[in-house]
């Protein structure tokens, strides 16, 4: 029989055992992701460097930079600069707590699903689609914009679904305005009085399409202008060729003519010189209707 002391020895080890196994189990549930690159961020202090793995309570920080987060083998989320973002991680998907700053998300149809969340609003990817969002924090309004896919913005009890090319502006309830006056909706999407920001942009963006539209359009005229200008020379050095070849032309005609006369010449001397020898016809003939001089 085995001893006391063996027993317990027997025992400690299948306690160590369960521990060693149980460890990496726990350690893999609390995984968010790896760094795919980045420049200028750090997690929780310290520089971040690619193929580092992220955890659940991890805490991000972006400065003059971006930085690149794979979750899974084919989502991917992008910290934009002087941004700073918490990691968490349960058995159903993986939020993103956004606390400043800008991030885009890519995320697969199949992949971890991911919520990424603002005070009480979050804002998912629609299952079922291959997603490319982008949200931006701006004077505590986020700003959704959906380029592929559809996102779902939650909060306060409310849902919208934010489809392909869409933007809405929404305020979180822990950012609204306190005290006296009228406050904007707490928590709400797409209301008027939270278009301002959102307006901005859009008329930025207008000033951008402009400024772009006036630059094709000087380009535009500068090739005009160019094009007219080659042709004007070419209608010149046109004109410079025709005239030098009727200059041409007109030497040859004289040459030819001053050839005649001075054939004539000679023919008239050589008939006069035939007369005076008592010669009838002289070598020479002179052409039908020219006449010695």
């Amino acid at each position: 029989m085995l001893s006391k002391h063996c027993i317990v020895r027997f025992a400690l080890c299948l306690i160590l055992l369960g521990l060693v196994i149980a460890v990496p189990a726990f350690a893999g549930s609390a995984v968010v992701g790896s760094v795919a690159g980045s420049t200028n961020a750090t997690v929780g202090g310290q520089s971040l460097l690619p193929n580092t793995t992220l955890f659940s309570g991890d805490n991000l920080q972006v400065k003059d930079g971006v930085a690149v987060v794979a979750l899974g083998s084919a989502s991917r989320i992008v910290f934009g600069r002087d941004t700073v973002a918490s990691f968490l991680r349960d058995s159903n998907e993986v939020t993103v707590l956004l606390s400043q700053g800008n991030v885009s998300v890519f995320h697969d149809a199949t992949g971890m699903p991911v919520r990424m969340k603002i005070g009480d609003v979050s804002v998912v990817p629609v299952s079922g689609f291959k997603t490319l969002g982008e949200i931006a924090m701006l004077n505590g309004a986020a700003v959704v914009t959906a380029k592929e896919g559809m996102l779902r913005v939650e909060g306060n009890g409310q849902t919208v679904n934010v489809a392909k090319g869409k933007t809405i502006t929404v305020v979180p309830a822990a950012n609204a305005p306190q005290g006296g006056g009228q406050q904007p909706p707490r928590g709400r999407c797409c209301g008027k009085s939270i278009w301002g920001p959102l307006g901005f942009f859009m008329a930025a963006a207008d000033a951008v399409l402009a400024g772009v539209a006036i630059d094709k359009a000087d380009n535009a005229n500068n090739n005009a202008t160019s094009a007219q200008s080659a042709a004007s020379a070419a209608a010149a050095a046109a004109s410079a060729a025709a005239a030098a070849a009727a200059a041409a032309t007109s030497a040859a005609n004289s040459a030819e003519s001053e050839a005649n006369a001075e054939t004539l010449a000679i023919g008239c001397a050589l008939d006069a010189l035939a007369a005076q020898q008592g010669i009838t016809q002289s070598p020479y003939a002179i052409p039908s209707g020219a006449k010695c001089p």
